[in-house]
C-alpha cells in the first residue's frame, strides 16, 4: 500500500488519544496546537470529527498524493493504522482509492 498516494483513513476516521502524548507535556509529542480537547485525558485531531472527516494534518488530494504535516509526531492511532490492514481497505474502499494489484 502507498500511504503516500492515498490518505483514506486521514479523511474516514476519529483520532482520539491520550493527553499525555500532546506536546504541551513532558515528552509528549503531538502539537496540541492542531487538536480539540475531548475531557480531562483525551485529546482529538482536528478535523477528524467534521463531516466529512478529513485531518487538519493532511495536506494533498486524497487518492492522488498526499503528506502528514505532522509524519514523525503524528498520535498512536495513526501510527497503529497498518497500510492494508481492514481499517485501511474499509477507508480506501469510502474514497474509491483502488487497491494496488497483488503479487
Amino acid at each position: 500500500m502507498d500511504c503516500t498516494r492515498c490518505g483514506a483513513c486521514c479523511a474516514f476516521y476519529r483520532v482520539d488519544f491520550h493527553r499525555l502524548d500532546g506536546d504541551d507535556v513532558p515528552g509528549g509529542f503531538v502539537p496540541v496546537a492542531w487538536t480539540l480537547p475531548l475531557n480531562a485525558s483525551l485529546l482529538r485531531m482536528r478535523g477528524t470529527d467534521a463531516f466529512p472527516p478529513r485531518c487538519v494534518a493532511l495536506f494533498g488530494d486524497l487518492g492522488q498524493s498526499v503528506s502528514c504535516a505532522i509524519y514523525a509526531k503524528r498520535p498512536g492511532p495513526c501510527r497503529e493504522l497498518e497500510a492494508g490492514s481492514p481499517a485501511c481497505l474499509k477507508a480506501r474502499r469510502r474514497y474509491g482509492v483502488s487497491e494496488p494489484p497483488t503479487g
